[in-house]
């Protein structure tokens, strides 16, 4: 049997991430950090041993009390059974296997832990796949990979389940950023260290020519007052490990109150 093709060159995902600007280009990172301390501050619970798996640790420096910090290989360098909390933090989207290591998060924590993750989703970045698409197809007459595919929202949250995780679940929000041109985006996606570095991608130099014509498609399709708009969506899933504690739905059809007398109304039978 052979192995699944793999999705991301690990090798050109760490020079890439080297040549980040950690000074202009973290904040889809800040923003995703600062939206996990508020989603750990609606939980009523202490956490005594978490982690974080991130590609750019000085994002996430001080940001959890005694957190500890590892990157994000495909094989995460976690300890079974030590941590109760989690954050895998805006790197799962590179993920060669993301079953894999969410199955790994989960030998990592105890009992009853919490695991939080956040990445890049299906929207993010629409309006530039669609544009080098058009532009390529019209110049060359095919498609090359140049955009991370990025899963959606239902497939990330059944990947939870996937992995073993109980009370999955997953939301999303989107971030809508204005650039003046393509050109200033695409050199945005590179300071982030988020560029092309698909394992499929093509090796040799991609022509100008379709470059610019994405650029023209691009302003003439998403632009707002001459500026060209951006989507970034960022999906946070949680999910805990199983415990007994844990509350578990009723079996169908053992419920002991009628829906129509908590609700204060008449139950109108339906006709066969």
């Amino acid at each position: 049997m052979q192995n699944a093709p793999l999705l991301t060159d690990r090798t050109a995902l760490s020079k890439m991430r080297q040549r980040a600007d950690l000074a202009k280009g973290m904040f889809l990172q800040e923003a995703a950090a600062d939206d996990i301390q508020d989603r750990l501050s609606l939980v009523n619970r202490s956490f005594t041993a978490p982690v974080i798996i991130s590609a750019f640790p000085e994002v996430w420096e001080g940001r959890i009390d005694g957190a500890m910090i590892v990157s994000d290989e495909e094989v995460l360098d976690l300890t079974p059974g030590h941590h109760d909390l989690v954050i895998h933090a805006m790197c799962l989207h590179w993920a060669n296997d993301p079953v894999g290591q969410l199955i790994q998060c989960r030998h990592a924590l105890k009992s009853d832990g919490l695991l939080i993750t956040s990445s890049f989703g299906g929207q993010t970045l629409h309006e530039l796949r669609a544009s080098l698409a058009q532009a390529e197809s019209e110049i060359t007459g095919g498609l090359s990979p140049r955009v991370l595919p990025m899963g959606e929202i239902r497939d990330l949250g059944a990947l939870l389940q996937r992995a073993g995780f109980a009370l999955p679940v997953a939301d999303s929000f989107p971030m809508t950023v204005s650039y003046e041109t393509a050109w200033h985006l695409m050199r945005d996606l590179r300071i982030m260290g988020e560029g092309n570095a698909l394992a499929s991608r093509r090796r040799n130099a991609s022509r100008k020519d379709v470059f610019l014509r994405a650029a023209e498609i691009y302003q003439e399709s998403f632009s707002t007052d001459g500026r060209i708009t951006a989507t970034f969506e960022i999906i946070s899933m949680t999910g805990w490990t199983p415990d007994d504690s844990q509350p578990k739905p009723l079996r169908p059809g053992s419920a002991a109150a009628r829906l129509a007398d908590a609700l204060g109304t008449e139950e109108t039978k339906l006709k066969d």
